[in-house]
């Protein structure tokens, strides 16, 4: 973050930041101030003061005498670019003794001269300096002084042991500027002195000189000023990037390393969490600009940890198998709300065996890897004259990867500067003010009459109470007053076409902690109240109770309070479990302290008595102790007691109670009450008794009696109660039940006695007397037992009527109902040749009569029946005698006239919606004279077709006709024509009905089939013809075929000469209608012609064609636009369906070199070809002519070699053996694997893979004949390759095994004898 300004302080109290101002009249000379401290160990030197470039004299290396003038580039960094441009504040440790000196100027050659003494016990400092100069001039420029006035520091010390070596640093103090006319009252307040030092603080000789002016480089936002890239200048490199500590949020900060290439690295940040109410916000930078974030993957892994105990957040960025790319300057930052911190660190990845020496000119080198001509554009010119924030965003257009290396040799280049020709003195890059305070931005005009505006965040400021303009001479000034976090912006002023810009820090400051929290040491149930008080008012302030934030919810315990500066954390009823450390947390620091609630001592003042209670009577327990409003918990047989709905625990005061309304044998026992938070308890028993009873009324059985079924198994559970446990009785007469009885036996527990019968029987049934006894009394009750069974069958059902899907049947009751009245009946149905039987009812039929439905026609069925009573259902009865349901069909429909003549009437007709199963035989049709109701049958035989003529009528005479459909159930009801038919001829006129779709163009693609059917109407059967544009049709080229009632046209495969006009003529005698069918064939249309390049500027091509010549018989649609770069000629569509013949092509690539076509398009689609553009399109870029340099392609033809052999294997008989080897050949080998010089070819027992260049044979099973010489050998057109290896295979197969598998005899004995020979030598 750049230096803040310094702050002065307004009569009105009010503080205010000003920008240095070089422009006044001479000013009160610099404060020069000396401070000598020993380093820490490995610990970079950074400097206090937050200047944004600070000049710094640094000691290069140690000196034996004691002192040594260091070396002008090792001394003083930055010397040159930077006197312009230091704006510093100082932060003394202890003011100087010496008097105030002049300005100080420094020139190119002068440099400082600073004698050391290593050891420091007592440093003595003495500081000279010459007169001072005369006053600079108004216009503010770089001031060269020779060496008389350069200001000389000598340090002498005593005589010097070993290192440690101090580290000095000069800083030089601009007087405060003096008091405008408006700010007469204004007095200059010191800087406020630095934190306590301790053995470790490194203490700094610092020179600040007035700032004049600030380059343009030294600008930016908060997180990029630190970066290479963009705010360090080149001549910056060799130092340390100097970060301003905001605050300490790093206690551990990443460490550069070096790696070599395929190697790992881990860098390690750590954050101190204590005072952090959450987790800080931490982001990884390579470079400037690249956030790491989104680069996450196998070979970069960021990981975050927490440790609980310690309270430090790690966090971690592991490098996995780098890479040459990944060198360079990283960058790791820290945000938490108002604080950050930042830290930079180089990562070196060097190759194993690589040749040190740098090409300069490798740096330029485009990004293919085999260019042989470096690019004629001089980027070395455009860096020099390139601001450093722009390195980078250079280095990525023009491929430069060496960029660090480049720029520190770029540094020891001049680089010449460019005066603003509107500024005098421009704003600094960056200013810093409190929170509330007041900030003024100073510009000098060179030209005071040019028109200025201020701009916030881009956005023009008004003048307001808050934003005020000043003018003063040259210097325009912009006051903002009573800063706040939303002034913390961009700030930039326009004069004419020029602008500069920069950077307004609102600096909050943390809340303090004023009074800290009291300890309190109370007892339960008293008032607990915690006050702090706080330097801020309405600050956010946390409560936590050891460490945990403390719940301040509607229902929390816990209440919280502020007003101005105090807050309260407010306990009303305190317990023990309060008890701890509370503290509060505010952004400036905590306060603690402990809290102990402990308990009162307990006095029983009533215990607990022993009770004797009756069951079902309330049980009441009561007890009073001191003090009062303690909570306690009541147990019974040492188990906790819950409130219920039958259990009270009330509490009032000192007095405790347990209340049971109705109590149970289970609530006897030993009860306990045990106060809460003490060991004492209460303790009493409780003994509960109960005479002996029956609840017969359980069993809600109506009349106490039992029902049974014959057969069925019967027991009877029946509650007793009683405390004692009571004796039971069972007696049936006068015989006692036991319970060791076979078939009938009696059982008792402790709740409920049961009489058990295995099989019920008839003999069973009657009354059973139960009776109860123990020590409070004596009790008895009676129950009944029913035994009842199924009814018999009902006799054989029989049918009385049969319809076409239904019948009707009717059946007696059964003789015996089994003890129970019947309920109903159920009725199942069975085809004759089934075994199924289907359930007709599922509700019970309580007649004895029946009317199945649904059934099918023709297919014979049986039924019968079942009675149903209050036990079940009876066996079914004996099925009925089979029958067929029958109908007669449904009369046929749309009956209607199809011709009349002279003497004939032709009737035509539908068949009857329902035929039935009788089928259809044929129909009959009647007719008989109007007036009369004598119907004569037309055919005497019957018709089977739907249409009918009847013949020998009377001319001109008027009859009705009716039509009956036959079956074997008889003749269905008549079909009656509705009106009277005319028996008389007559004339129609012809009528051609067009289809809705032919009355508009008719559209077919080539190829495509036509058939087309026009219908039309006319008495007797019209004349059809046809005509295409006033010719004949073609019969070759167009079918035609004409009917009574319509005409079609057929076209096979449609040609666009089908196109026309088709002609159609009905003719009746005289009677003429015509109709017009428009046919349209059409095809896919040409490509457009002459498409050409108009013009081509920016990243922009206009485009201009003309229509294709063949449109394919349909009215062009639009175009389709593509475009192709030159190096890749892959085809990328930019726009679809453009309606106009000429465009402009957008949003070129600058640099590449394009080419254009076009696609017609019409109702059929897209064009098959495209006209492409003859000459291509070069983006360049504006105001630079880019020749694109030409290459010569590499030739990677190359023989086959082996990289890596094969190599000799032993192999396991019956497991499958690999082979690998590696070849490297272009254009791609053909590889053949050999067995002992002969090639394998379709084995099955082998598998060949190639796979980038790795060839692998796997031998599936293999036996000990498979073992020998193998060989992998590739070929292409350049040359061949050769490989060999041995494979042995261990372990083998008896010869039933090897016949088994198809081996030849030959091979086995070879095999045998080998296994033989290989055995000997091992007995």
């Amino acid at each position: 973050m750049p230096e803040p300004t310094k702050k002065d302080e307004m009569s009105n109290g009010e503080k205010e930041s000003v920008a240095p101002d070089s422009s006044e009249a001479p000013m009160p000379t610099p404060e020069i101030s000396l401070e000598v401290s020993p380093p820490p160990p490995e610990q970079p030197v950074e400097t206090e003061g937050k200047d944004p470039q600070p000049i710094e004299v640094i000691k290069p290396e140690p000196v034996e005498n004691g002192s040594k003038e260091p070396e002008p580039e090792a001394v003083v960094v930055g010397a040159k670019e930077q006197v312009e441009s230091v704006n510093s504040e100082v932060k003394e440790e202890a003011p100087s003794p010496c008097s105030p000196p002049p300005p100080a100027t420094v020139k190119e050659e002068a440099e400082p001269v600073v004698t050391e003494v290593n050891q420091p016990p007592e440093p003595v400092v003495t500081v000279v300096t010459p007169p001072p100069p005369p006053p600079p001039p108004p216009e503010p420029v770089v001031t060269e002084v020779t060496q008389p006035p350069e200001p000389v520091v000598t340090v002498v010390t005593p005589p010097p042991p070993p290192p440690p070596e101090p580290v000095v640093t000069v800083q030089v103090t601009p007087p405060p500027p003096p008091a405008d006319k408006d700010d007469d009252g204004t007095t200059n307040t010191p800087s406020p002195p630095p934190p306590p030092e301790d053995a470790n603080t490194v203490k700094k000789l610092s020179i600040e000189l007035p700032n004049d002016s600030v380059h343009v480089s030294a600008m930016g936002r908060k997180d990029s000023v630190w970066s290479l890239g963009e705010g360090q200048a080149p001549e910056d490199l060799d130092k340390p990037v100097d970060t301003p500590p905001l605050s300490s949020l790093l206690i551990e900060r990443p460490q550069g390393g070096s790696i070599t290439v395929g190697g790992d690295i881990s860098f390690v940040a750590k954050v101190e969490a204590q005072d952090l109410l959450r987790k800080p916000t931490i982001k990884w930078f390579k470079g400037k600009w690249m956030d790491l974030a989104s680069k996450t993957g196998k070979h970069l892994q960021l990981k975050e940890t927490f440790d609980r105990r310690t309270k430090i957040h790690t966090f971690e960025m592991h490098i996995i198998k780098a890479k040459d790319n990944y060198a360079g300057n990283y960058r790791c930052e820290v945000t938490y709300k108002d604080k950050f911190d930042s830290c930079s660190f180089d990562l070196e990845v060097k190759e194993l065996e690589q040749s040190q020496s740098v090409d300069i000119r490798s740096a330029f080198k485009r990004r293919e890897p085999k260019q042989d001509e470096t690019p004629e554009v001089d980027v070395w010119e455009i860096l020099k004259s390139a601001r450093p924030d722009q390195y980078e965003k250079i280095a990525f257009e023009y491929g430069i990867t060496d960029l660090r290396g480049l720029l520190k040799r770029l540094k020891k280049t001049k680089k010449e500067e460019k005066k603003s020709e509107a500024f005098a003195k421009k704003l600094d890059p960056a200013y810093q003010v409190d929170k509330g305070g007041k900030i003024r931005l100073v510009v000098d005009l060179a030209d005071p009459t040019v028109e200025l505006k201020w701009y916030k965040n881009g956005q023009e400021i008004r003048p307001t109470p808050k934003f005020i303009f000043e003018q003063k001479g040259t210097q325009r000034i912009l006051v903002i007053n009573n800063c706040g976090l939303n002034d913390d912006a961009a700030y930039s002023v326009a004069a004419g076409e020029e602008k500069c810009t920069t950077e307004l820090f609102v600096k909050e400051l943390p809340v303090k902690i004023t009074k800290e929290i009291e300890a309190v040491k109370t007892t339960v149930n008293e008032r607990i109240e915690l006050e702090c008080e706080v330097s801020e008012e309405g600050a956010q302030v946390k409560w936590c109770k050891n460490g945990v934030e403390v719940p301040t919810g509607p229902r929390s315990r816990y209440r919280v309070k502020s007003e101005g500066l105090k807050h309260w954390l407010i306990i009303d009823d305190a317990s023990k479990e309060d008890t701890g450390t509370f503290s509060l947390m505010a952004s400036g620091g905590t306060s603690e302290a402990k809290v102990q609630v402990e308990l009162k001592p307990l006095k029983i003042i009533q215990d607990l008595q022993d009770m004797t209670v009756l069951l079902g009577q309330p049980l009441k327990m009561h007890c009073e102790i001191f003090p009062g409003n303690v909570p306690g918990r009541w147990y019974r047989n040492g188990q906790l007691i819950q409130s219920n709905d039958r259990i009270n625990i009330l509490q009032r005061a000192k007095n405790h109670r347990l209340e049971i309304v109705n109590s149970t044998i289970h609530d006897a026992g030993d009860y306990t009450f045990v106060p809460e938070g003490y060991t004492q308890s209460l303790c009493a028993k409780v003994h509960i008794v109960d005479p002996p009873r029956v609840h017969l009324e359980s069993l809600n059985f109506p009349d106490n009696t039992v029902t049974i079924v014959a057969g069925n198994k019967l027991r009877v559970e029946i509650p007793i109660s009683g405390e004692p446990a009571p004796r039971v009785v069972w007696m049936k007469g006068e015989r006692v039940i036991l319970d060791s009885g076979h078939r009938v036996r009696a059982e008792t527990f402790s709740d409920y006695t049961s009489l058990t019968i295995d099989i019920a029987e008839k003999e069973d049934t009657g009354n059973y007397k139960i009776v109860l006894q123990n020590e409070a009394g004596e009790a008895g009750a009676s129950i009944k037992v029913k035994v009842v069974d199924i009814p018999d069958p009902p006799e054989v059902p029989l049918v009385t009527e049969v319809g076409g899907d239904w019948c009707s049947m009717t059946w007696e009751p059964p003789i015996y109902d089994g003890g129970s009245p019947i309920l109903g009946y159920f009725i199942e149905r069975k085809k004759k040749q089934s075994s199924r039987w289907m359930r007709l009812n599922f509700d019970l039929n309580k007649e004895t009569t029946f009317e199945p439905k649904k059934m099918i026609e023709g297919v014979p069925y049986e039924v019968r029946v079942f009675a149903v009573n209050a036990i079940g259902v009876s066996k079914p009865s004996e099925p009925s005698k089979a029958f067929v349901p029958l109908a007669v069909t449904s009369e046929p429909t749309m009956l209607v006239v199809d011709d009349v003549t002279d003497t004939t009437v032709t009737m035509k007709w539908r068949p009857p919606e329902t035929i039935g199963a009788a089928g259809l035989d044929g129909y009959l049709v009647e007719y008989c004279i109007e007036g009369s109701d004598d119907w004569r049958v037309t055919n005497k035989e019957l018709t089977e077709k739907t249409k009918y003529t009847i013949t020998g009528l009377p001319p001109e005479a008027k009859i009705l006709v009716r039509v009956r459909a036959i079956n074997a159930a008889g003749a269905s009801t008549p079909r009656t024509l509705q009106h009277s038919i005319l028996v008389k001829e007559v004339i129609e006129p012809p009528k051609i009905r067009i289809p809705r779709h032919l009355k508009q163009t008719y559209t077919r693609k080539v190829g495509e089939a036509v058939n087309l059917v026009i219908p039309f109407m006319g008495k007797p059967r019209p004349k059809v013809s046809w005509l295409k544009e006033g010719q004949t049709v073609d019969p070759t080229q167009v079918t035609i075929r004409n009917t009574d009632c319509d005409s079609i046209i057929f076209i096979r495969k449609a040609e666009r000469k089908h196109s026309g006009k088709y002609d159609m003529k009905v003719e009746v005698e005289n009677h003429v209608d015509t109709a017009i069918i428009d046919i349209q064939i059409v095809d896919l249309p040409g490509p457009p012609q002459c498409v050409k390049i108009d013009e081509v500027w920016g990243g922009n091509v206009a485009l201009d064609w003309t229509p294709p010549k063949d449109n394919g018989n349909a009215a062009i649609t639009g175009y389709t636009i593509q475009k192709a770069d030159k190096k890749t000629m892959e085809w990328y569509t930019c726009i679809e369906h453009y309606h106009r013949t000429c465009i402009t092509i957008t949003e070129l690539v600058v640099g590449n070199e394009y080419f254009f076509r076009i696609y017609s398009e019409n109702m059929v689609g897209l064009s098959e070809g495209a006209t492409q553009t003859k000459d291509s399109a070069l983006i360049v870029k504006e105001g630079m002519q880019l020749k694109n340099p030409e290459y010569i392609d590499h030739d990677f033809k190359e023989p086959p070699k082996f990289t890596q052999p094969l190599i000799n294997t032993f192999a396991i008989a019956g497991y499958n053996a690999t082979l690998n080897c590696s070849v490297r050949a272009n254009p791609r080998p053909k590889v053949i694997w050999m067995k002992n010089k002969i090639a394998i070819i379709d084995d099955p027992r082998y598998r060949m893979f190639s796979n980038q260049g790795v060839c692998t044979l796997e031998i599936r099973k293999p036996s000990p004949y498979d073992g020998g010489m193998y060989s992998c050998k590739a070929i292409n057109d350049l040359g061949d390759a050769l490989v060999e290896c041995k494979l042995e295979v261990k372990g083998g197969f008896t010869f039933s095994e090897l016949m088994q598998r198809g081996v030849p005899l030959h091979l086995i004995d070879k095999y045998m004898s080998e296994t033989k020979v290989v055995e000997q030598p091992e007995k």
